[in-house]
């Protein structure tokens, strides 16, 4: 790795969870093995406290913890419990929460995660595929529904952000999603998910991700790689991090650890020193966008120090 100093980070992308019954999927028995793989080995509380043992004396100033599939029935309990985790410890510093935005009563929901200073948003993660263990949702056609759509454009005019979860053979539909609602801001999450790498599938990928870039109202969080390479280096992300970069540019991309679940392959400094060496040859103010400037623009958080 790089000798290179890592700048400050905020890191956009993160999960916390509680093993009681808050996020039930870590009970699942048999346990949920998908792509990602198996979970077991993260499959215990993972706090706040936890998460900065993690950093491992990284410069990490903010960081936003997104939705992790906390009790269904009580989607607002997961930013009241990550609003105490907060509360005992300063992190996270933005709350990416859930609601299905296809709900007849979606508005509501959405003030009732509001009332809490740190919510900036919300996550409905919409990667449906025809290949069995590639989908999270029961349906493709959430983007193009009226009433979804509804409830999306019911974020811009609450000040909301979406973190958008699909897979690159979602991205057109996505593209004229975002482009309908210009006021909608959105961060498309773990570098557009590019999980085959045949020509034809980057293909597909690079086409998508130009046509959510020309979006000005969409940025790019750089993480979850790990997920779709369990044997990474810094080499073997290094053209899809650049390229995703050199598509979106450094104002509209960030770094995230996608923690704990890129910790089912490797440490949290490991990530960060593989972004830092992949940009050495970037500007001090362009690395400092990546790093945490984007981030904090996007989600508007409050650096410690």
């Amino acid at each position: 790795m790089t000798d290179l100093e890592i700048p400050l980070i905020a890191d956009a992308h993160h999960h916390l969870w509680d093993m009681r019954d808050y996020h039930i999927w870590l009970h699942a028995n048999p346990r949920v093995i998908n792509f990602v793989g198996d979970y077991e080995s993260i499959c215990q509380n993972y706090l706040a406290t936890d998460y900065l043992a993690d950093t491992g004396g990284l410069p990490v100033v903010a960081s936003v913890h997104v939705q992790a599939e906390f009790d269904p029935a009580n989607p607002v309990g997961e930013t009241a419990w990550l609003t105490q985790q907060a509360a005992e410890t300063g992190f996270p510093m933005g709350i990416v929460g859930f609601a299905d935005l296809s709900h007849p009563d979606v508005q509501s929901l959405l003030e009732a995660h509001a009332k809490y200073d740190r919510f900036r948003g919300i996550r409905h993660m919409l990667n449906w595929d025809t290949v069995p263990g590639r989908s999270f949702v029961e349906h493709g056609d959430y983007m193009s529904s009226r009433d979804w759509r509804r409830g999306f454009a019911l974020l811009a005019r609450m000040g909301l952000r979406f973190d958008m979860q699909i897979w690159p053979n979602q991205m057109q539909e996505a593209a004229a999603l975002v482009a309908a609602y210009p006021d909608a801001r959105v961060a498309l999450n773990h570098t557009g998910f590019p999980i085959d790498r045949d020509e034809e599938s980057m293909t597909m990928w690079r086409s998508g991700m130009r046509a959510l870039a020309a979006n000005p109202n969409v940025s790019v969080k750089i993480s979850g790689l790990g997920m779709l390479d369990h044997g990474w280096t810094a080499d073997s992300i290094r053209p899809i991090v650049l390229e995703a970069i050199d598509i979106f540019g450094p104002d509209r991309a960030m770094f995230a650890s996608n923690f704990p679940v890129d910790k089912l392959y490797t440490d949290y400094p490991t990530i960060f020193q593989a972004f830092s060496q992949i940009t050495a040859d970037f500007t001090p103010a362009e690395r400092a966008r990546l790093f945490a400037g984007t981030a904090i623009e996007f989600y508007d958080l409050t650096p410690i120090g």
